[in-house]
């Protein structure tokens, strides 16, 4: 249950930098390493598809050194996804930290 409550994290992650510009799937794979994601290509590419599928992203295909690299870039519905989950976040964030009460542990 837990990889779930990531995986939409991971998702708004890749939403976040294909709305700065285009990223490519092993960009990604470094980049959310380095914030404690560890995602082997077969797990983030049906991610990259499922997103291109649902219109949140748009493929492009180019060749660098010989190899085509598929470029995603945020389209208008990802865009606006994305500032929707932003503003969540931020309510659930304002509400979590504006919470006096004891925080929920394993053992609550």
């Amino acid at each position: 249950m837990i990889r779930n409550f990531f995986l939409g994290f991971i998702k708004i992650h890749i939403l976040y930098h294909a709305v700065r510009k285009p990223v490519y799937g092993l960009d990604l794979i470094r980049e959310l390493a380095r914030h404690g994601y560890s995602l082997s290509p077969g797990t983030l590419y049906p991610v990259l598809h499922s997103l291109a599928r649902e219109d949140y992203l748009s493929v492009e295909k180019q060749v660098v050194n010989g190899k085509v690299r598929k470029y995603y870039a945020a389209t208008k519905r990802g865009k606006e996804a994305l500032s929707e989950a932003y503003a969540r976040a931020r309510e659930l964030m304002d509400e979590i930290s504006n919470d006096n009460e004891k925080p929920i542990t394993e053992s609550t």
